[in-house]
């Protein structure tokens, strides 16, 4: 049965930027890392290969939403009052060629949290494009109400703390993240027209 989502959740689309490069034992033929989610998604399939050079590849993972509800803007607050506002990038091995998929893209720390260590999905914390950015600063403008009772566990994920265990390469890149842009040569992903905008969610049917 689906969960039902409340009418003014709303899902943004961001498209996602991986990359594959060696592994560094015998037993590890790759290893992969999520690099970098774009407003604007180039236009071709998932998991095109955008460039290869010395052994390292830049795949386009493909978009996906990123959902955020009315309920949980505590963890979203949290998260944009923070030095650097993050988004977690989960992807999960398949058995599909290259070998990875997109799984979610979060901008909630304490939904990030519940992915941490486990099993072999790989959560990667990035910086938060501007637009994103600027549609959860609003939708928590709108939908706020500071609360009084117990916040739970998965509430009280300390965003920064989470990007290092993620990654400890997270918050380098966050630092400077137009330094990073240019490192993964941006010219050469194409962009498409402007995403749509955040669209409101329907109720799922049971």
């Amino acid at each position: 049965m689906s969960v039902p989502r409340h009418p003014d959740s709303i899902a943004v689309p961001v498209a996602v930027i991986a990359e594959r490069r060696p592994g560094v034992t015998k037993w590890v033929e790759h290893v992969w890392q999520a690099v970098e989610v774009l407003e604007d998604a180039p236009p071709v399939p998932a998991w095109t290969k955008l460039r290869e050079e010395g052994g390292r590849a830049l795949f386009f993972a493909g978009v996906a939403e990123v959902v955020m509800h009315p309920t949980d803007t505590d963890n979203y607050k949290h998260n944009l009052e923070s030095a650097q506002p993050l988004v977690w990038v989960l992807l999960r091995p398949t058995e599909a060629e290259p070998g990875m998929a997109l799984q979610s893209v979060l901008v909630d720390p304490g939904e990030a949290h519940l992915h941490a260590d486990v099993g072999q999905d790989l959560l990667e914390a990035l910086p938060m494009p501007p637009g994103l950015r600027a549609l959860a600063t609003d939708f928590v403008a709108r939908h706020h109400k500071e609360r009084g009772f117990y916040k739970r566990k998965r509430d009280q994920a300390n965003p920064e703390a989470l990007a290092r265990s993620a990654n400890p390469e997270a918050l380098a890149r966050s630092a400077d993240p137009e330094a990073f842009a240019r490192s993964a040569n941006p010219e050469a992903l194409p962009r498409s027209a402007k995403p749509e905008q955040a669209r409101r969610m329907p109720e799922d049917e049971a």
